[in-house]
């Protein structure tokens, strides 16, 4: 592997950087100790820091961000959300699953409601087509699906609208093994006031709906 293809590879995976530098200033830390104490205090000081660093955030990105969902494919002839007072209601579509239609910064795109999943996941034509951008730091995260595991990179929708709910600023990733799938996980549903499944309807309830056909 040529050095161009590592640095590259470690610029899509910032905590195993910063891991590596960690390392490599505690180890020179080590190395001067003898001739220079006080710098080799410190910096084996600020390695130390910056493996623990490392260490905490990969536990915070894998307990937030892994998923275990099976994810099934959208089906023709999705049933159509409807608006009951303060509730958006979603009936079930024949295969099992309950599918709605939403829109993501403005843009329409159908969704799987998947109560197995930790994160909303979307597909990289829906992140093309809608302007979701990556995070700066270009996080990438493993995802276990029906078809395996997949890596999916980190990203934040700015606005995800449908009925009287809307949500702004949510945590998302773009997952190509995942075709055109898009996903509402349980990050999404934490953010409502309530949320329930009754017979066959989904229903949910915002904090604040908002005025159905409105610009939010």
């Amino acid at each position: 592997m040529e050095f161009s293809e590592i640095l590259a590879f470690l610029t899509e995976q910032p905590l195993l950087a910063l891991a590596m530098v960690a390392i490599f200033v505690t180890t020179l830390g080590g190395m001067i100790r003898g001739s220079m104490p006080f710098a080799g205090r410190f910096l084996r000081g600020v390695g130390n820091l910056g493996l623990l660093a490392a260490l905490l955030l990969t536990i915070a990105q894998v307990t937030r961000f892994t998923t275990g969902s099976d994810l099934a494919l959208p089906q023709l002839g999705m049933p159509e959300q409807t608006v009951e007072g303060a509730e958006t209601r979603v009936d079930m579509h024949r295969d099992g699953h309950f599918w709605l239609q939403a829109n993501v910064n403005g843009v329409p795109r159908r969704f799987l409601v998947d109560t197995g999943a930790t994160l909303t996941a979307i597909s990289p034509q829906t992140a093309q087509d809608a302007r979701v951008p990556a995070r700066a730091m270009r996080q990438t995260v493993l995802m276990r699906t029906a078809n395996g595991q997949v890596r999916a990179e980190l990203a934040s929708i700015g606005e995800l609208q449908f009925g009287n709910i809307v949500a702004r600023d949510l945590d998302a990733v773009v997952a190509p093994g995942l075709g055109e799938t898009n996903v509402l996980g349980m990050n999404f549903l934490s953010r409502l006031a309530s949320w329930r499944v009754e017979g066959r309807t989904l229903i949910l309830v915002p904090n604040n709906p908002q005025p159905v056909g409105d610009e939010i």
